[in-house]
């Protein structure tokens, strides 16, 4: 019993771990499969005013990620299958052995019952004793014979019911790997038809390379002018601060601080399309692109824009290829909003987290936010700060 207890004792944190393995995984595929389910929409939505764009395959883009990291969760849980079913196999080899034992020894007790079964023989054998203690022993096994077989037949019909259940739990274990099995091959086939797309949208850019070469010439400028912007922006309202001892909510700055990964996004639902940093054009790969001192987040149409945390609405400006742009402060750090088309706050109005602040104006049969965050005049990537979806 008290090996017992040890084993379970050293079994059940690994099989909580188990669990909670299986619990984030079937979390993070639900999460993936969303993502998918929105961008199918973008998709179906910018298709509807164009043939093809950078946005489009962008999106694609990320749906192949979101699907291969589908199909490797699916592997992973392949595996995990893989392993219950051969130490279900070995637990029932051990419990077939136990029974064949059993069996065993109980053939010998009916046999040795049936010897025995008339009193005279009982007699002749306890006579046959070469001592009183051994006569005892005799007697004692004698009366308890009975007794005994029906025990050892009560155990080995258990044991034998145990071996079923066993057996069908191998059973549902075999026909779950064989539904995941399938469900691998249906991902993978969507994964090979979503490359598919993805290649010919990228050599349908590649034809017009004139016409997108403007285009990103024309964004570049429209970056720049906006990081100068939002760098002055920043630059002037520290040193106002430290020229008039503006007090600083050092507390709210904590506050933001300790909310890192944990922040809520600034739309309900959206996609990032646009990393923080520098990148390559995903069609001509040598090609630099503008660094990106943000985020951008393609997301539904006309949707609202709400503030991440607590803070003062700064400044609230106007830039080319970004509409209105908010700049809202948090102590020492600042959150950026752009592509508004209306906005519902004004500078110096107070705001809390999950307030609206504005609708974003339609790019086409979508919308899109360029988010940034700011500790004084450092740029933060906001991946990092935003809690994980």
């Amino acid at each position: 019993m008290k090996r017992l207890l040890l084993i379970l004792i050293i079994l059940l944190p690994s099989l909580s771990l188990s669990a909670q393995d299986i619990s984030r995984q079937s979390e993070q595929k639900k999460r993936l499969e969303e993502e998918i389910e929105f961008i199918n929409k973008q998709l179906k939505e910018i298709l509807s005013k164009e043939k093809a764009s950078t946005l489009e395959l962008t999106l694609i883009t990320r749906k192949i990620s979101n699907r291969k990291a589908i199909i490797e969760g699916i592997d992973k849980e392949i595996v995990e299958i893989g392993r219950k079913i051969n130490e279900k196999s070995r637990s029932i080899q051990t419990l077939q052995r136990e029974i064949d034992t059993l069996e065993s020894y109980y053939a010998r007790l009916v046999r040795n019952t049936y010897k025995n079964r008339d009193t005279k023989v009982w007699f002749m054998y306890l006579f046959a004793s070469e001592s009183i203690g051994q006569g005892y022993r005799r007697f004692s096994y004698l009366k308890n014979l009975s007794g005994v077989v029906n025990a050892q037949g009560v155990i080995i019909k258990e044991k034998q019911a145990q071996l079923e259940m066993e057996k069908a739990q191998l059973q549902n274990m075999k026909k779950e790997a064989e539904a995941t099995r399938a469900e691998r091959e249906l991902e993978y086939k969507q994964l090979l038809n979503e490359e598919n797309i993805s290649r010919q949208v990228a050599d349908n850019l590649a034809k017009s390379r004139k016409q997108q070469m403007r285009e990103l010439e024309r964004k570049r400028q429209q970056v720049e002018k906006l990081n100068r912007e939002i760098e002055s922006i920043l630059s002037k309202a520290v040193k106002t601060q430290e020229k008039e001892k503006t007090p600083i909510d050092y507390t709210l700055s904590g506050m933001f601080e300790q909310n890192k990964g944990k922040l809520p996004w600034p739309v309900a639902k959206g996609v990032v399309i646009g990393k923080f940093g520098v990148h390559y054009h995903p069609v001509y790969k040598n090609l630099k692109l503008s660094e990106n001192n943000g985020i951008d987040i393609s997301t539904s149409k006309n949707a609202e824009v709400l503030c991440v945390f607590d803070g003062v609405v700064k400044q609230i400006i106007m830039m080319p290829g970004y509409n209105q742009c908010i700049l809202i402060q948090h102590g020492t750090y600042f959150t950026f909003y752009c592509k508004l088309k209306k906005v519902n706050v004004k500078t110096g109005d107070k705001v809390a987290t999950g307030e609206p602040l504005g609708i974003l104006n339609e790019e086409g049969n979508t919308s899109e936010i360029h988010f940034q965050i700011w500790k004084g005049t450092t740029k933060q990537n906001p991946a990092v700060w935003l809690r994980p979806r």
